[in-house]
């Protein structure tokens, strides 16, 4: 198999370092990594791949980072003018240095099916992909994973409860979560780019389980029954977060959590059931009930921090 060069732009990040470690499993690749400060790289990771510096608005720095490879993986995490412009300033590299593929910094749910402002943290993403459409130099890759696992665990989400082992929901809670770990979601990543066809929407979805059978898994992995607990109808969850955002829009992580369980309740942004996972057989999908047998229970709600290190770095290693 012909080798391929990868590069990561933001390779400091906690799923870019996953990424990474996913890639260097394939022989025939080579990274490229781009960030702001090559010394955050963790040594593991450095040692084997070579390292740019710039930021993410350095038209010339980008330039150099992206040539020489096959394709461009964003991993970057900000606000919306770095997730919309810095986004570009890549892509427009990507086109003047003939890279034939670019993997949007996505990882999300559905948001194609969304319509700009209803679930606001996606727009950028609506932004992206319609100026990657328009280009007819460098393909546009988009991976959709739904929700990542690890988040959903995480107290800032606000469905899991350690304390009370309590999953809340809002809904019936019959309502299918679709959603993939970071590590399986970097190790799909990793198989597309090696995948020199893979361009446009890419379906791959670790797990789908509504809360109920989830709190079924959870009980089967652990030997403890959580307890269920409904906050009202989805009606009653898309007043809520609406009035919280009009009452205090400034008190950000009050209510954006909730706009993700809405979206990801309502049915409107799921990718599935038909999902392409079996394109990449050497890639095996990690379901919700894989997820929890391979996490502590009492390290759940730091699944989220934790991605992206190892086990001993984790504290799950004697």
């Amino acid at each position: 198999m012909s080798g391929i060069t990868v590069g990561i732009a933001g390779i400091t990040g906690r799923f870019a370092r996953q990424l990474a470690s996913a890639l260097l499993k394939y022989p025939q690749v080579t990274i490229k990594g781009y960030c702001r400060d090559p010394s955050k790289v963790p040594q593991a990771i450095s040692s084997k791949v070579s390292l740019a510096k710039g930021d993410g608005y350095d038209v010339s720095a980008s330039r150099s980072f992206v040539t020489g490879c096959d394709v461009v993986v964003c991993c970057y995490l900000g606000d919306n003018e770095l997730m919309v412009e810095g986004q570009k300033v890549l892509i427009d590299a990507c086109a003047a240095e003939g890279i034939p593929r670019y993997v949007a910094s996505d990882w999300a749910m559905d948001y194609t099916k969304l319509e700009m402002g209803q679930l606001f943290l996606k727009d950028p993403m609506i932004h992206v992909k319609a100026y990657l459409d328009a280009q007819d130099k460098v393909k546009g890759v988009h991976v959709l994973t739904g929700m990542l696992m690890d988040l959903i665990f995480s107290a800032r989400f606000g469905v899991w409860d350690p304390a009370s082992t309590t999953f809340s929901y809002w809904g019936t809670g019959n309502e299918i979560w679709e959603a993939t770990s970071y590590q399986n979601a970097a190790e799909y990543t990793a198989a597309v780019c090696v995948d020199k066809d893979a361009v446009g929407i890419q379906k791959l979805v670790g797990g789908r389980a509504s809360v109920r059978e989830i709190s079924d898994s959870f009980e089967k992995i652990y030997g403890v029954k959580p307890k269920l607990e409904c906050q009202g109808s989805l009606d009653d969850l898309f007043k809520h977060m609406h009035g919280l955002q009009k009452n205090k829009p400034q008190d950000f992580l009050a209510y954006i959590f909730l706009f993700f369980q809405y979206y990801m309740g309502n049915g409107q942004t799921l990718i599935g059931p038909a999902v392409e996972n079996d394109k990449y057989p050497q890639v095996k999908p990690v379901s919700w009930e894989d997820f929890l047998r391979a996490v502590p229970q009492d390290k759940l709600p730091s699944a989220h921090d934790d991605a992206g290190q190892d086990e001993q770095e984790k504290g799950w290693t004697k």
